[in-house]
């Protein structure tokens, strides 16, 4: 030890050395290389260090860097403010009365801006409020799992008295503090950080001390001095009206079954407690999850729309055009020389013009008064105001105008869908960064849309969107038309984040706290894999390939680290999946299974690890045929499920990767237990998934496709109008240009061809082949599902030649399953079946015309789909007797022996391994092999044992 007290090998600590009478109690120092760290106990931590709330979301928060930036103007919704204070002041004066007051409205109506004023009204006249402003892509506050930390650590500071109470409840189960894992549920987690300790405060933590809290203000008043009054602190603050928790933009929430898990949780402990004295005000838009529990006879409704009066707008636009005029001097000057501006009539028609919708007003204001580059543009607000009133007052279309105006600088689209699709708001410089260009650029593209998006005045605070609808428009394509935030940004944002985190791992050999990082490469190191889950789909070749180039450069700088294995592993599969090799599909597996081993049991990202184990594990199934890979596969997934019960944000995809799982082993075993439990799994998927639910249309066309496929199997008819009843309904949530619309209209087509195998009905047949059209139309090359479309429209066509005849319906499938062919060169997984469904159209167009080049290119197809279904291969079996039919076929042809001697052992191998007895296509290959082996006899000279053998297929035959 020198002189300083730093640890020297492994030498004793003593950081008192030469001190006398010295005593420090609770430090419990912890040995960590370079130097030490005081571990401070939770009693010694500060009620906002123990919980860690998320610090931007209540109503004291910055709103300048944390959005939305809303207050109510002066003068204005003065009546509603005061309807809703008044009712969040009142005492609860009945059991019966409601607790909970709804306040919805549309995008735009006013909504934060009154849960604001709200909560600084009871700030201003003392009354405990505490709140959490959700807003959506904003990191934490657009989810739900810190939400009872945040407000229980706010309410400890409202009500002091509620702070030991927490405590306790940290104390007995420290699982409280761990949001991010799954040990306490939302539910609880909110009874026992936020509900019980604010009844023990108001109850008096003891049993004796219990009474209704009606008496206890009644004896608080009635006593000439506070002393003695059991919790006077609490009671004195809760006198001048109930606690009131705030919960602003409840819709923006990502977390949906959470959000009815916390409602639900909130009505049990309200019937539990009909006078406590607590009241919550929740403003959102009308969402089916928010509506199904909120919309009931225990929540006080009110629609804000009803009080968007052109009056308010009058009064807000007043107080900011006086405003501007007491600044600009411009205005000023055209004042003394014209007089009023805006005149009154223009002033009357702007008003009629917003029709109540605050957003579009203060977005139309802003366009007035702003500056706008743009060559030729109008440069002083009274030459924009004529324009104002032009604008569509719609905020699609005024977004629509707005965005147009930078549209032509470069980086546009890139900037405008960063931002969009960013997981929290990064700065003007972080955005830069992040996509590499300058700081400058970004500005530049930006400064022309303040209108809608907050741009602060320096580098250092993040950029934000003035309404969350913005990010709804960007993100929707049928609104948005060309100014679409397209998913497959996110394979862009991914590969920009790789390459921000490679640059920032070269420059520091050992990473830097969170605090010294740059905002971008900070976003970098934290949200690549969420770009990488959310794109992971939507990979070109090229980009998996310069992906995994980035990873493996950034393993070399930092060994090991699991992040960068996991996403190694990720786009490793992507590349094996966009015709890469089994080599590669083995590296996806032993990456993923390196991640697994890296997240015990008790990691956060397990899950994680497990699904994208078990995905790698099937993609080498479907490759290879390997049963004991599909198996695995299953068992990760189900353990995946396990991790994520109800009400599990991720539970719907676990159960698709189950069922997915399931459907699989069924397809190469026929077992009718592995489909039946798919199509249970996928039940419960879409129950979780109620509408509007994003992902509810894939749930309904993953189910579809299971029950056709038991359909196909026991022939139920109820199953097949099953199918086509939750196949229409996809099509109806997926409008063009929905990107999932064509595999909806491909399942429906296809249920409908059965319908016409079960009826005949050739309107049926007319629908299927015009919906396959449709679908194929909205699958250009290079999309990844082409060569499905390419497929079914082939079959559908193949089926009507066969009914009709029509030479074109042939000769059109027959250059459908070409062009597939080619779009699956060697050794694409797909490849197999693509030659098969190629030749087997050859093969109808022969049983027609007789041409034996059908016939030979038919055999020539067939011989290469059999090399790429080597045994143990689920669809081996096809190859073998599709091939020796042909092979039959062309021997009566030709006389040649070559194709009997070529086709025996095919039958062999069908009757030995795939067909056993009882099996439906056993008699068939039983008579065809009759048929080669006396071909053969005839010209060849047969043994004794082959005689027998062939009287023993004989006698088969005839039983």
């Amino acid at each position: 030890m020198d002189g300083s007290g730093f640890r020297q090998g492994n030498s004793p600590i003593n950081i008192l050395e030469g001190s006398r009478n010295a005593y420090i109690e609770h430090l419990n120092p912890i040995h960590i290389d370079g130097d030490y760290h005081v571990h401070v106990g939770p009693e010694e931590k500060s009620v906002y260090e123990l919980l860690q709330p998320i610090e931007d979301a209540s109503h004291t928060r910055d709103r300048k860097r944390a959005p939305p930036d809303s207050a109510c103007a002066r003068g204005t919704r003065v009546e509603v403010v005061k309807k809703y204070t008044t009712w969040t002041s009142d005492c609860i004066s009945s059991a019966d009365e409601p607790h909970v007051l709804w306040v919805h409205g549309y995008a735009g109506s006013g909504k934060s801006a009154i849960s604001q004023e709200v909560c600084d009204t009871s700030k201003r006249e003392r009354r405990p409020v505490v709140s959490f402003f959700f807003f959506r892509n904003a990191g934490e506050r657009s989810k739900i799992r810190r939400l009872p930390n945040t407000l229980a650590s706010q309410m400890a500071t409202a009500i002091p008295m509620t702070e030991p109470f927490i405590r306790d409840a940290v104390k007995a189960n420290p699982a409280l503090l761990q949001p991010d894992r799954p040990g306490v549920s939302l539910r609880d987690r909110m009874e026992q950080l936020v509900y019980a300790p604010f009844k023990a405060a108001v109850e008096g933590g003891t049993a004796t001390a219990k009474r209704s809290f009606r008496a206890r203000v009644r004896r608080l008043l009635r006593a000439p001095s506070r002393k003695g009054v059991e919790g006077s602190t609490t009671i004195a603050a809760l006198a001048r009206g109930p606690f009131l928790i705030v919960l602003d933009g409840l819709d923006e929430c990502d977390d949906k079954e959470e959000v009815q898990e916390l409602i639900d949780g909130m009505f049990t402990f309200f019937d539990e407690n009909p006078w406590i004295p607590l009241r919550v005000l929740i403003t959102s838009r009308v969402e089916e999850h928010i509506q199904s529990r909120l919309n009931v006879p225990g929540v006080r409704l009110h629609n804000l729309v009803d009080h968007c009066s052109d009056d308010d707008i009058a009064t807000f636009l007043n107080v900011l055009f006086e405003a501007e005029r007491g600044r600009s001097l411009v205005i000023q000057a055209y004042i003394r020389e014209h007089g009023e501006w805006p005149p009154p009539d223009d002033k009357h028609q702007l008003v009629r013009h917003i029709g109540g919708s605050f957003i579009f007003g203060s977005t139309v204001f802003k366009f007035i008064m702003g500056s706008i580059n743009e060559a030729g543009s109008p440069a002083t607000p009274m030459e924009r105001l004529p324009l104002a009133l032009k604008m569509n007052p719609g905020l699609d279309g005024l977004y629509a105008q707005t965005l147009a105006r930078s549209q032509h600088l470069p980086h546009f689209f890139n900037i405008i869908s960063t931002i969009a699709l960013l997981r929290i708001p990064l700065p003007t410089s972080g955005i830069a960064e992040l996509l590499g260009i300058n700081t400058y650029e970004v500005v530049n593209v930006l400064v022309n849309l303040q209108a809608i998006i907050q741009v602060p005045g320096t580098d250092d605070i993040p950029v934000t969107l003035f309404h969350t609808s913005l990010r709804d428009f960007l993100t929707t394509q049928a609104r948005s038309g060309p100014f679409f935030a397209h998913p497959r940004h996110h394979v862009f944002l991914f590969l920009r984040c790789l390459q921000c985190e490679l640059l920032y791992r070269q420059r520091w050999a050992v990473l830097t706290t969170p605090s010294q990082r740059t905002s971008g490469a900070a976003y970098a190191l934290q949200y690549s894999d969420q770009h990488l889950n959310r794109g992971e789909h939507l990979f070109e070749p090229e980009e998996s390939q310069f992906a995994i180039r980035l990873c493996r450069e950034a393993l070399e700088l930092n060994p090991g680290a699991p992040e960068l294995i996991q996403s190694l592993a990720c786009v490793t599969l992507r590349h094996a999946t966009h015709g890469g090799t089994l080599a590669d599909l083995d590296e996806a597996v032993s990456l993923n299974r390196a991640a697994l081993t890296s997240r015990p049991h008790s990691h956060p990202d397990r899950p994680h690890s497990l699904r994208a184990l078990g995905d790698a594990l099937h993609e080498r199934y479907k490759f290879q045929g390997r049963k004991s890979d599909l198996d695995e596969a299953i068992l990760l997934h189900r353990e995946e499920l396990e991790l994520r019960p109800p009400p599990h944000p991720d539970r719907s995809r676990s159960l698709h990767r189950v069922a997915d799982g399931l459907w699989s082993c069924y397809q190469g075993t026929g077992a009718s237990a592995d489909i039946e439990e798919a199509i249970s799994l996928l039940q419960e998927a879409l129950q979780l998934r109620p509408s509007p639910h994003p992902d509810r249309s894939q749930s309904l066309h993953a189910l579809a496709g299971v029950l056709l496929q038991r359909y196909q199997e026991a022939k139920a008819a109820s199953d097949l109008e099953d199918v086509i009843s939750l196949l229409q309904e996809a099509v109806e949530l997926q409008p063009f240009p929905h990107p999932d619309r064509s595999s909806s209209l491909t399942g429906l087509a296809v249920a409908l061809h059965d319908r016409y195998e079960l009826t005949g009905s050739t309107i049926d047949l007319e629908q299927s082949i015009s919906l396959h059209w449709e679908a194929l139309e909205l699958q250009p090359p290079p999309h990844p599902n082409r060569s499905t479309s390419l497929h079914n429209l082939a079959l559908a066509l193949k089926v009507r030649y066969v009914r009709t005849g029509t030479e074109a319906d042939i000769e059109q499938a027959i250059s459908l399953y070409r062009e597939a062919l080619e779009l699956e060169p060697s050794p694409h997984s797909g490849r197999s079946m693509s030659l098969d469904n190629l030749a087997n159209a050859l093969w109808a167009r022969y049983q027609r015309t007789g041409a034996v080049t059908d016939l030979e290119e038919t055999i020539s197809l067939h011989r290469e789909a059999l090399e790429f279904r080597q045994s143990p291969h689920p669809y081996r079996a096809h190859s073998l007797k599709d091939l020796a039919i042909a092979l039959e076929d062309m021997y009566k042809v030709s006389h040649s022996l070559r194709y009997v001697q070529e086709a025996i052992p095919l039958c062999e191998e069908l009757l030995a391994v795939h067909f056993p007895v009882g099996h439906k296509d056993r008699l068939a290959t039983v008579n065809r092999l009759v048929f080669l082996l006396q071909k053969r006899a005839s010209v060849t000279q047969s043994t004794e044992e082959d005689d027998a053998y062939l009287n023993d297929l004989k006698e088969e035959a005839r039983q």
